[in-house]
């Protein structure tokens, strides 16, 4: 059993497990001990919602004029919530201080095939391109680079294809 010095401020039940899980030999399973759950302030939660489902195929799993939670499959994904309600707003956020707030959203597709229907989707949905789909051999993934209805960057990428 990991000593709970070693687990960090605040780490919840199954911190311990995700690092004993992990052998000297193999990289540490952190994501069973935290899931990062990321909060969109938006202007307008539905019509955000609807483009995160027209683009990404998400679905709502709340809805709401004030908030959502979109999920792939039975994966919670992303919060949005509207930048004017009080609850869970940045300290120091201003509605209507332009979108994007300096934060870009990556998306891996499932598979080299998945990350074409979502370019497919991203089109037909009308998404504005900001890079079109190409070849990233830094990262060795496909790329495409569209806006989100807020403003926001979102990459749109296949899994890591070794050369």
């Amino acid at each position: 059993m990991t000593p709970s010095c070693h687990r960090g401020k605040g780490a919840g039940p199954g911190a311990a497990d995700a690092v004993a899980a992990s052998s000297p030999r193999e990289a540490p399973t952190y994501y069973r001990a935290m899931r990062l759950r990321p909060m969109l302030q938006v202007r307008d939660v539905a019509q955000s919602s609807a483009w995160y489902h027209d683009v990404l195929g998400l679905r709502s799993g709340h809805g709401g004029d004030e908030y959502d939670m979109l999920f792939s499959g039975d994966e919670f994904v992303l919060q949005l919530h509207r930048e004017e309600a009080g609850e869970h707003r940045i300290p120091g956020g201003e509605p209507g201080a332009g979108g994007g707030a300096g934060i870009t959203l990556w998306f891996e597709a499932e598979h080299r095939e998945g990350f074409d229907v979502l370019v497919a989707q991203a089109r037909q949905a009308g998404a504005a391109f900001l890079g079109e789909p190409q070849w990233n051999p830094k990262a060795h993934h496909h790329e495409a680079t569209v806006l989100d209805s807020d403003g926001y960057v979102v990459v749109l990428h296949s899994p890591f294809e070794p050369d």
